[in-house]
């Protein structure tokens, strides 16, 4: 009844009043509603799926060859000419190396101390542009000297000759080689002292408790407490043979031929090597080199290893049994025809644990010493492509075989699938924005 009584103008500003509020509701309930779906979106936890794209999916362009017979014949006569003449050029270089390498193990054994005789044929071997006409042969001999008063197996002297039945040279290189002498023993191998190599006043600390590279069970010298230098076993078990410093010219061959001992060692060994700090009083020699410093070390007779390059070859261990140390060199002289005689004092013992010393006197080549192996991998390798090739051409000509449709390879068809796509991409935007634009307008009608 009141509101019957209400004149037009206030029924209608009420009317109005009552609109607002509605809409205020409706605000804010968006408003709320917005703030729910923000939160929601907060707590979805992260997912680490990687994002999709050509990299995490593997589709990445890529080459696809298709091994044809018209791409794989040429490719392996290309590779055959190729191996072939470079594994020839390799064979020729390794074969024009000269060399002879004697087993004197057994010279203490089986050489006479009367005479010379032959030493047997399987116990040496040798590669020369002439046939030998003089087998090698070996006399067991004693050395005089006071020095060795006190070790009378250390006297012995293996004096073997040997033919060059032509001019070799110049470069003539001497080394020895070790067979049975397992030198990648890893203890072996890391029992020296990188300090003490660089010069280092190295403590015990530091040769004995070193973590993978330290000196035992050589570090310091059971009796007088003192640090072995330089420590290890490496080092202890020097080779000590020794070699005379020439070839002596024998039966009328003109001169001797000089060796020289230097530059047999790497380069690099200058810096790795370096005269050592130590004070004599401090140090002893390895157990093993008590020969060569009979009465320790003193300030004017300690090692200087910088210079001393059999000893830097020595130190670095060979990873294959047999293997060969250059002791000597000659780089300037032919070693002419004719016999020769080099004298080794005996002093590394290798019978107790079945083990062989040789003199081994090489000349080199362009690829380095007589090794060929290397040119008949290479030889190999073209043989096996011209096979390869004529069996192909063989089996094409014969027996062809019709090739199918690369289209319907399974890359082929990603790619075509990919531009279908990508070509579908924009009509499907504009239906997209047109369909939008009509529920825009339509909703804008309403």
């Amino acid at each position: 009844m009141v509101s019957s009584g209400l004149g037009p103008g206030l029924r209608h500003r009420r009317n109005e009043q009552n609109e607002s509020n509605e809409v205020g509701d409706a605000d804010q309930t968006e408003v709320e509603d917005d703030i729910s779906d923000s939160d929601v979106e907060d707590e979805k936890p992260k997912s680490r799926r990687p994002k999709e794209n050509a990299f995490t999916q593997q589709k990445l362009k890529a080459v696809h060859p298709i091994l044809t017979p018209k791409n794989v014949i040429p490719v392996l006569i290309i590779l055959a000419i190729i191996f072939l003449p470079l594994g020839g050029a390799m064979l020729y270089g390794a074969n024009r190396v000269e060399e002879i390498i004697i087993d004197y193990s057994q010279c203490e054994k089986m050489a006479r101390s009367s005479h010379f005789s032959e030493i047997p044929a399987d116990q040496y071997e040798a590669h020369f542009h002439n046939e030998m006409n003089i087998k090698p042969q070996w006399r067991l001999a004693t050395n005089s000297s006071s020095v060795w008063n006190n070790y009378p197996d250390d006297r012995n002297i293996c004096e073997i000759q040997f033919q060059i039945p032509d001019d070799i040279g110049p470069a003539v290189f001497l080394f020895y080689r070790l067979k049975n002498f397992y030198s990648n023993h890893r203890r072996f191998a890391t029992s020296f002292s990188e300090s003490q190599l660089n010069g280092k006043q190295a403590t015990v600390s530091d040769i004995k408790d070193t973590v993978g590279q330290n000196c035992e069970p050589l570090s310091v010298d059971s009796k007088t407490g003192k640090i072995i230098y330089p420590c290890g076993l490496i080092a202890n078990s020097l080779f000590n043979d020794t070699y005379s410093d020439s070839l002596l010219a024998i039966n009328g061959t003109s001169d001797d031929y000089t060796l020289s001992k230097s530059k047999i060692a790497w380069g690099y060994n200058k810096k790795r090597f370096k005269k050592t700090t130590y004070d004599a009083k401090n140090i002893v020699p390895p157990p093993n080199w008590v020969k060569m410093f009979p009465n320790g070390y003193t300030n004017d007779n300690i090692p200087d290893i910088s210079n001393w390059e059999n000893f830097q070859n020595w130190m670095a261990p060979s990873a294959l049994t047999p293997f060969s140390k250059m002791f000597a060199r000659n780089d300037n002289d032919t070693l002419e025809e004719g016999l020769y005689q080099i004298n080794v004092g005996l002093h590394f013992p290798v019978l107790p644990y079945d083990g062989h010393k040789y003199i081994y006197l090489s000349t080199r080549s362009v690829i380095g010493g007589r090794n060929p192996f290397l040119g008949i991998c290479w030889i190999v390798g073209g043989g096996l492509c011209i096979l390869l090739a004529i069996a192909f051409i063989t089996i094409q000509v014969l027996h062809p075989r019709k090739l199918g449709d690369t289209s319907l390879l399974s890359w082929n068809n990603e790619e075509t699938q990919i531009g279908k796509n990508e070509a579908d991409e924009p009509k499907s935007s504009i239906g997209t924005g047109t369909a939008k634009e009509s529920s825009s307008s339509s909703s804008g009608v309403h």
